[in-house]
């Protein structure tokens, strides 16, 4: 028997006419949590980055413009090209939702690489351009599951990538909307990609010397999160434009994207330990 559950509102609250979202707060609550986190990682012995309030708020922008900008234009090119050549104004239209995760980590990378860059040419960050985004991103890696775990949250409210049918007894119905019962896979999402995922980023980050070769703790999120979304993914229904890929009942687009992204982790990994 599933569980029957009411929908709530994707309005958090309004004011002075204003709709204040679930998804946007579930943004603004990653971000502010993540810039704390950051700053305590820092601060930690044995950090391999020092960032003053200043360049830490710049990062901050930047990471903001990368997550927002990267991925939507990666579900634009990934995951609705079609639509959005037919009807481009929509690409700007956020609020109605269509985000990649993929994109927005491909988007953190090249907003922290353009970061490091100029403050490497001001002569305020020492070991080069590279040393230093790559030791921001490691940070950057054990503070994301929080973020994706807000998201995953927001989704399951707004009854968003939900999961394929299913008989288990957790399954979920939305009263008002299908019969069908269906996996909740958000939440799914929410414990593996964002609780587990963060306390072994953190284990990793605290207990091993990973982050004294940088980039080791990029990579290795890389490959987790990887892992976990294709695990996760087996559970959840595939986007309805997209369907499975290739004439599959199985493969879906974020699991293809995330098999692209546990190589690219591997091999940002396995370069972490060279001498140069």
């Amino acid at each position: 028997m599933a569980i029957v559950i009411n929908p709530i509102s994707p309005v958090a609250f309004s004011i002075f006419g204003l709709d204040i979202r679930w998804y946007a707060l579930a943004y603004v609550a990653a971000f502010i949590v993540g810039y704390f986190l950051f700053k305590h990682f820092m601060r930690a012995p044995n950090s391999q980055i020092t960032l003053s309030r200043h360049q830490l708020d710049d990062l901050l922008t930047a990471v903001i413009l990368g997550v927002i900008l990267g991925g939507r234009l990666g579900y634009v090119l990934f995951y609705n090209l079609p639509f959005f050549l037919a009807h481009p104004l929509e690409i700007f239209a956020v609020w109605h939702g269509g985000m990649s995760f993929h994109g927005g980590l491909v988007g953190v990378i090249v907003a922290v690489f353009l970061f490091a860059w100029r403050r490497n040419r001001r002569g305020e960050l020492t070991g080069g351009t590279y040393k230093a985004a790559f030791n921001i991103l490691d940070i950057l890696a054990v503070v994301a599951p929080i973020g994706l775990f807000f998201g995953r949250i927001a989704n399951f409210i707004n009854m968003e990538v939900m999961g394929r049918p299913t008989s288990v007894p957790w399954a979920v119905v939305f009263a008002g909307g299908s019969d069908v019962p269906r996996h909740p896979s958000p939440l799914y999402e929410a414990a593996a990609e964002g609780v587990l995922l963060f306390i072994i980023m953190y284990c990793l980050y605290r207990f091993t010397n990973l982050r004294r070769y940088p980039g080791a703790l990029g990579g290795m999120l890389g490959m987790l999160y990887a892992v976990f979304r294709v695990f996760c993914e087996q559970f959840r229904a595939p986007d309805i434009q997209l369907g499975f890929l290739f004439n599959t009942n199985w493969l879906t687009m974020g699991q293809l994207l995330s098999g692209i992204m546990f190589i690219a982790g591997a091999t940002i990994f396995a370069i972490a330990f060279r001498k140069k």
